[in-house]
């Protein structure tokens, strides 16, 4: 099938987009407000995109409480979402209010950062500071907007659980990270294989 998606409907039951670039990570951004409300949300269009200095970006469609609170205060915290806290992931998805904190809805720990003042989940193996570093908002090729900005941060601080660490190395499948696939779909990895580079020999 081909179907152009500026004019065409795709025909299915269900729009495949969302399915169509998977596995996504899950980026659980944690954010504070002007008025120190803690807000914490899985965001799923979301990556690395520097590796020195590390930044990383996500996307809200709409501007949610994450955005608003990052703007205003040009911080946040990307905190790993991991299998044993799923239900605390989907929890925070919920759209609660500005006045709420969805720390305190999901019964999540709260701990310190070092260089940021956004608490990061505490049971999380992994947390990345940030500083906010732009907001690019999306312009469709006719010229609208299309109600999508990407957040690009720097990570200024990161946080890895010690038992995470094996022989110098991250335990990736040890730490099941979650990953977003189409629809109400999720994948845990919980496998991985390595493969090393190819290297051009000289002709």
């Amino acid at each position: 099938m081909f179907y152009d998606p500026r004019s065409e409907s795709h025909g299915l039951a269900r729009n495949p987009w969302t399915a169509l670039v998977v596995p996504r990570p899950i980026g659980w951004i944690s954010s504070l407000s002007p008025s120190g409300v803690a807000n914490l949300a899985p965001y799923s269009y979301f990556n690395a995109v520097s590796a020195m200095p590390p930044f990383v970006m996500f996307s809200s469609t709409g501007r949610k409480d994450s955005q608003e609170n990052i703007e205003a205060t040009g911080e946040f915290v990307v905190n790993m979402a991991v299998a044993n806290l799923q239900d605390e992931v989907n929890q925070s998805s919920a759209p609660f209010n500005a006045e709420v904190d969805e720390f305190e809805r999901t019964g999540l720990a709260k701990a310190a950062c070092r260089n940021v003042s956004v608490p990061r989940v505490a049971a999380s193996p992994v947390a990345l500071e940030c500083i906010l570093n732009k907001v690019v908002p999306l312009i469709a090729r006719d010229g609208k907007k299309v109600g999508s900005e990407v957040i690009f941060g720097e990570v200024v601080g990161i946080h890895i659980a010690d038992e995470v660490i094996v022989d110098g190395r991250l335990d990736t499948a040890g730490m099941r990270p979650l990953a977003r696939l189409g629809y109400m779909d999720y994948a845990v990895t919980e496998e991985t294989f390595s493969m090393k580079r190819p290297v051009l020999e000289d002709d």
